[in-house]
């Protein structure tokens, strides 16, 4: 196993989609997998070492991922957990969230989304240095200046908080951000805020970019959680 590979913890009780899901992670990904089939066998391989993500399935024949992630959490650790499940209603969502996991994303699941979805993890668990300039569907942001452009070329004006929100969601892209991790990162946690506030000013982020339906990019409202920023690739 190449020590410079981050390594994953892939927790999945189906022999034939971990034995898929590792091979998918390993040479499409670049990961370095090590596999648990039971809550078990997770806690085990988490005693011997440190993973910069587990991918975690719900149902496990010892237990279940939401008891498991819960638990973990309280004990203070702090690796992204994506949890796989076809269990796709609101409230399983929610509970998932609840739980500890920072997404959620629901069986069947497209490879490239799944694949994306834990680049994004693994790199904000990695902790490299923020970009200075960030593209997206065409769009330009350069955070030392905070000036945004569009496709185009113009100037779009933002305000302060808006401009913040923008950046935070561009930099967590496909990834399911709660209302209240999107108010905490950006009007701060000591800062009282209705949660709704947060609906108000991505409606007003869509007008201000000029958002329709050929944009390379949209922010979806996860329905009783918050949002997720989709780029399309370029």
């Amino acid at each position: 196993m190449n020590p410079t590979q981050p390594t994953i913890l892939l927790v999945e009780d189906d022999p034939n989609l971990r034995l898929a899901l590792r091979d998918s992670l390993e040479h499409q990904g670049g990961y370095a997998v090590q596999e648990a089939s039971t809550v078990r066998e997770a806690r085990e391989h988490l005693a011997r070492g440190a993973f910069q993500l587990i991918l975690l399935d719900v149902m496990l024949p010892d237990g279940d991922g939401y008891s498991l992630c819960r638990a973990l959490r309280e004990e203070g650790v702090g690796t992204p957990v994506l949890m796989l499940t076809a269990r796709t209603l609101e409230d399983d969502v929610v509970r998932g969230f609840e739980a500890g996991a920072q997404d959620y994303l629901g069986k069947p699941y497209r490879l490239r989304e799944l694949l994306a979805r834990v680049g994004a993890l693994v790199r904000r668990a990695g902790g490299a240095a923020p970009a200075k300039q960030v593209r997206f569907g065409g769009y330009r942001m350069d955070l030392d200046r905070r000036k945004v452009e569009n496709p185009d070329g113009a100037s779009v004006e933002l305000t302060r908080t808006e401009f913040d929100l923008l950046a935070f969601l561009v930099k967590e892209r496909e990834r399911v951000l709660r209302r209240d991790d999107i108010l905490d990162a950006v009007w701060g946690r000591d800062v009282v805020v209705d949660p709704h506030t947060v609906d108000n000013f991505v409606s007003s982020l869509k007008k201000k970019l000029g958002w329709n339906s050929a944009s390379r990019f949209a922010i979806q409202t996860v329905r009783g959680v918050g949002y997720r920023m989709e780029v399309e690739a370029p």
